[in-house]
C-alpha cells in the first residue's frame, strides 16, 4: 500500500481543488458508473464522479469480455433482457466500432432431444440442473435469439452444422458431438479503455465536472460526504442535491460509511483465466466455443489478445474484498476444456494470468445464486439527517451499461426538474467516432497516421487496434519525430505512453500496465518492463524516487494476486 504521498500527477484534479457542492455526485467508477456519467454530463448536468481504486477496475475489468444478448437467459424466461441486451449489444458494434468486435460463436450439441424438460421447469421458475441442451432446445433458442436481435441487426442469422460438416470445420472438438450452433456475438477487445472513453468524452462535453480515481468516501455529512483521498490522505467534503450508488458488489459497504444501513447485494464471484496454448488457439479457428459443461455451469473459451479467454467460474462469497482465483477455480477452468478439445490439455505453466471479479447480483434467499437474474433495479435511500436521496444501482452488466445509464440518467432529471437533451443511443464512443465503416475508409485513416507520424502500415495499424481514432490526437501530440520504442517492449513508444499519463487520468504504475494498455492482459508483463514504464511515469508525473519504488513493489504485489509470474 502507498503511504502518504503528494498526488504531484498534473493530469489528477486535485481533491482539494474541486466545488464544494455538485447536483449529482456518483460514487464507483465501474461501468455503470462511468456509463452514467457520460450521459448526465452531456445533458449539462455538473457531476462528480469518485473511485476507491481507478476507471472500471473492479468487477468492470473482470468479465468474460462478451457484448452479447445472453442467449442463457432465454432458458429462465427473462425475454425482456434478452431483448435489451441483444439491442445494446447492436447498439455498441456502430458506438464502439473499435473496441467492440463481432465474435462467431459455436455452441457444440450431444443429443437430439435433451434438456427439453430441464429446460421447460427453468422457465417455470424451478431450481433445476441444465446438463445438456440437445439439437432441438438449441434450435429453438436460437431462433429465439435471431429475433430479439433483429433491431439495428449487424451480425448473420445462425445455422446449425451436423457432426460431419461441424468437424470439418473445427477438426479438434469432441466427436461424440451430434451438431453444432453457429450464431454471433460481440466481443469487446480492451473493457477497461472502453470505460476510460466514456469518462474522457464526459470531461469533454461538460469540463465543470470532475472525475476523481483513487477517492473514497468516508462518512456523510449533513447533505454531502466528507471524501478521502487514498493516496495522499487528504479529505474534504462536498455537498449534492442527489447521490448515485455505483458501488456494485460494495453497494451495501458504501452506503454503511453513509449512514445507511442496507441488504441490497449478494453476489457471485467470477474466475477467469488468459492461457497461453498455440494448440487450443489453433483448434478455435478464431471463434467462441460457449458450452454447457457436464456439471450444469455454462463456460466459454475464445482468443483473447494472442492468447486464449478460458471462463468462468460461479461462486458465492460474501465479502467482496476477498475474492480471488484459487487453486481449484484454476484446476477446474484447466480441466473443463477438455471437454470441447479432449486432445488438448491446459498445463499450469500455459496460464499467464488469471483474474476474477464479483458480479453485483441483487440479494436472494433460497434460490440458486447460478438463476439469479443479471437484469438491473434501482433502490433509494435517504442521507441521514437530510433530504437529499441516495439510489443505488443494483445488477446490470457490460452489455447492457448504456441502457441502464440512460433510465438512471432519466430518474436523476426528473429529480433535478431538467429535461434530456441529448440521446446516448446513437452517440459514438471515443476512438469510435468517425471509425471507419469500409476498407476504403480504413486506408484514408491508416494514410493519415502514416503521414502524420512517419510511421509504418504495421505501427499504423496498431494504433487504430489500441486507440481507434484517437491515435490521431496521439499522434499530434508525439509530433512528426518518429516515437522511441521501449526496450523491453518494442512494440510500444516512450512518447506513446507518455501521451497516455498526459492526458488519460493515470493515478498509479498499475493503472497503465493493467488498464490504459494491454500489456498485462496479453500476457508480456516482466520485471524489465515495470521498472522501465515506472521510471517514464516518474519523469513524466514527477514522480519522488521513493513514489516510483512504491509504485512497482504495488504491481508486483498486484501481478501476483493475479497469478503472474514474473520474469
Amino acid at each position: 500500500m502507498v503511504g502518504k504521498l503528494q498526488r504531484d500527477s498534473a493530469p489528477l484534479p486535485s481533491l482539494q481543488k474541486i466545488a464544494t457542492h455538485y447536483p449529482v455526485i456518483i460514487i464507483g467508477a465501474g461501468i455503470n458508473g462511468c456509463g452514467l456519467f457520460r450521459d448526465l454530463c452531456a445533458q449539462g448536468i455538473d457531476c462528480l464522479m469518485l473511485d476507491r481504486s481507478d476507471f472500471c477496475s473492479g468487477a468492470s475489468a473482470a468479465p468474460s469480455r462478451l457484448i452479447h444478448g445472453g442467449i442463457k437467459y432465454l432458458e429462465t424466461g427473462e425475454f425482456r433482457l434478452v431483448r435489451q441486451s441483444a439491442r445494446e449489444r447492436n447498439l455498441l458494434l456502430k458506438n464502439a466500432p473499435h473496441y467492440v468486435k463481432p465474435l462467431e460463436t459455436v455452441l457444440p450439441v450431444y443429443s437430439w432431444f435433451g434438456g427439453i424438460i430441464p429446460s421447460i421447469k427453468r422457465f417455470l421458475g424451478f431450481n433445476t440442473s441444465m446438463n445438456d441442451r440437445g439439437a432441438a432446445i438449441t434450435e429453438i433458442g436460437l431462433f429465439l435469439y435471431d429475433v430479439f436481435g433483429r433491431h439495428f441487426r449487424t451480425m448473420p442469422n445462425h445455422k446449425m452444422h451436423l457432426r460431419k460438416a461441424a468437424l470439418k470445420l473445427m477438426p479438434e472438438l469432441n466427436p461424440d458431438i451430434v451438431a453444432t450452433g453457429i450464431y454471433y456475438e460481440g466481443r469487446v477487445t480492451h473493457a477497461e479503455r472502453l470505460g476510460l472513453e466514456l469518462v474522457l468524452d464526459a470531461l469533454s462535453d461538460n469540463p465543470l465536472s470532475v472525475a476523481l480515481n483513487y477517492t473514497s468516501v468516508s462518512r456523510s455529512v449533513g447533505d454531502g460526504i466528507e471524501l478521502f483521498d487514498e493516496i495522499t490522505g487528504d479529505t474534504v467534503q462536498v455537498s449534492a442535491d442527489l447521490v448515485i450508488n455505483a458501488g456494485g458488489a460494495w453497494i451495501d459497504t458504501v452506503n454503511a460509511k453513509l449512514g445507511i444501513e442496507t441488504r441490497h447485494m449478494g453476489g457471485n464471484k467470477g474466475s477467469h483465466l488468459i492461457v497461453r496454448n498455440d494448440r487450443l488457439l489453433q483448434a478455435l479457428g478464431g471463434r467462441m466455443v460457449y458450452f454447457g459443461s457436464a456439471d450444469g455451469r455454462v463456460n466459454l473459451l475464445y482468443p483473447f489478445m494472442g492468447n486464449v479467454l478460458v471462463g468462468s467460474t460461479d461462486i458465492p462469497i460474501d465479502h467482496p474484498d476477498e475474492a480471488f482465483c484459487s487453486d481449484e477455480e484454476r484446476d477446474y477452468l484447466s480441466k473443463i476444456t477438455q471437454e470441447v478439445f479432449p486432445a488438448i490439455k491446459i498445463q499450469p505453466e500455459d496460464i499467464v494470468m488469471t483474474y476474477c471479479g464479483v458480479r453485483p447480483l441483487p440479494r436472494s434467499e433460497g434460490i440458486d445464486r447460478g438463476l439469479v437474474s443479471r437484469d438491473h433495479s434501482i433502490a433509494k435511500d435517504t442521507l441521514p439527517g437530510s433530504r437529499v436521496p441516495v439510489f443505488s444501482l443494483i445488477g446490470g452488466k457490460w452489455t447492457t451499461f448504456r441502457g441502464f445509464s440512460e433510465e438512471v440518467a432519466n430518474l436523476v432529471l426528473g429529480e433535478l426538474d431538467r429535461r434530456r437533451s441529448v440521446s446516448t443511443e446513437y452517440l459514438p464512443i471515443g476512438g469510435g467516432r468517425d471509425f471507419p465503416i469500409n476498407d476504403a475508409a480504413m486506408v484514408e485513416l491508416l494514410d493519415k497516421l502514416k503521414f502524420s507520424g512517419n510511421i509504418t502500415d504495421q505501427d499504423a495499424g496498431k494504433l487504430v487496434e489500441r486507440y481507434g481514432t484517437r491515435a490521431l490526437n496521439l499522434l499530434e501530440n508525439i509530433g512528426a519525430e518518429r516515437d522511441t520504442p521501449l526496450q523491453a517492449l518494442p512494440e510500444f513508444g516512450m512518447k506513446e505512453l507518455q501521451w497516455i499519463c498526459q492526458n488519460e487520468l493515470v493515478g498509479r504504475l498499475s493503472d497503465l500496465l493493467f488498464r490504459r494498455t494491454d500489456i498485462a492482459l496479453s500476457g508480456q508483463m516482466s520485471m524489465a518492463l515495470m521498472k522501465e514504464v515506472a521510471q517514464i511515469m516518474a519523469d513524466c508525473l514527477d514522480w519522488s524516487e521513493e513514489r516510483t519504488v512504491q509504485e512497482i513493489e504495488n504491481t508486483i504485489q498486484t501481478c501476483r494476486a493475479n497469478g503472474m509470474i514474473l520474469a
